[in-house]
């Protein structure tokens, strides 16, 4: 009946070793919480269950559902999430005030993820009510970029969103933190045309892709940053790349769904990391061994191949 909070942790992962003294600290402080630690890959059945990705990911369950997650180390935020959801089942009515001012200014953050957020009924790609499928609909054929958060992932915002924005309904679209309203009105200016001045158009895709690719002489496109490799495999090639010295960038494909998934048909490359020099893919980590082994892995970074 209480609360379980499920480390997806990796033994090579400094960020992981950190959140686990964090989560020693909280079971201290929260007696009635069970804190558990999974070794994602040792596991990965379970990892994929729950889409895990990445490490640390924080799963929290009650009465053997799953009923939040947290991507990531964020410490403050995991102590956030252990209190609120170690004290939802004993709120007092005094504590009411501040449970509403928290979620308001959460509800706020939301709104304001992107240029153009969506609150829809499932995602862009699975919509999961006839209204939230027209809505996406008319926003792809619009070229219009948006974000997209899940009503059903998250019942305190689907019911605190009504009563915040004072729309009784879902799709809900906002622009520029301002709700424009649901799928009738945005058909209405669809139909007037004010919709492509309203929202903000979204680049093409494979502009966006050359561009990224292009930001530095050499891009590497990884799990997590080259401070905090988010995979076994993303670890080891940054490792490799430091020790020639020289200098690159870093994109965080976790970050971005789009890319992540856009890159790969690009490139004609399945799997992540992937290097780039002067715009052109050199390879993933087994490539990069080889170069690395050969000797002709500086030259390629340096441009002179």
């Amino acid at each position: 009946r209480s609360l379980v909070v499920v480390h997806f942790w990796a033994p090579w992962a400094p960020q992981c070793a950190q959140m686990n003294e964090v989560m020693a600290a909280l079971a201290k402080e929260h007696m009635q919480v069970t804190f558990v630690k999974l070794e994602a890959e040792a596991v990965p059945e379970v990892s994929e269950k729950y889409g895990i990705s990445s490490v640390p990911t924080f799963l929290f369950f009650k009465n053997s559902q799953k009923v939040d997650r947290l991507d990531g180390a964020h410490a403050p935020e995991l102590t956030k999430k252990v209190q609120r959801h170690a004290s939802s089942t004993s709120i007092s009515a005094g504590s009411n005030d501040g449970a509403k001012e928290d979620l308001n200014v959460r509800l706020k953050k939301l709104i304001n993820a992107a240029p153009c957020m969506l609150f829809m009924k499932g995602s862009p790609k699975e919509p999961r009510c006839g209204f939230s499928k027209q809505m996406v609909e008319i926003l792809n054929k619009h070229g219009i970029s948006f974000s997209s958060f899940d009503i059903f992932s998250d019942e305190e915002v689907r019911q605190g969103l009504k009563t915040y924005s004072n729309w009784p309904t879902y799709p809900q679209l906002y622009v520029a933190g301002e709700l424009i309203g649901g799928l009738d009105i945005v058909k209405e200016l669809e139909a007037s045309g004010e919709l492509d001045t309203v929202c903000p158009k979204a680049q093409k895709l494979e502009d966006r892709l050359k561009t990224l690719i292009n930001k530095a002489p050499v891009m590497l496109f990884m799990k997590g940053s080259k401070q905090m490799a988010k995979c076994g495999f993303s670890k080891q090639i940054t490792e490799i790349i430091n020790s020639t010295g020289v200098d690159y960038e870093t994109f965080d494909i976790l970050e971005d769904e789009e890319v992540r998934q856009g890159l790969k048909t690009y490139s004609n490359w399945p799997t992540y990391p992937q290097l780039y020099v002067k715009g052109e893919l050199v390879g993933g980590l087994d490539i990069v061994k080889e170069l690395q082994e050969s000797g002709e892995l500086l030259p390629i970074l340096k441009g002179e191949n």
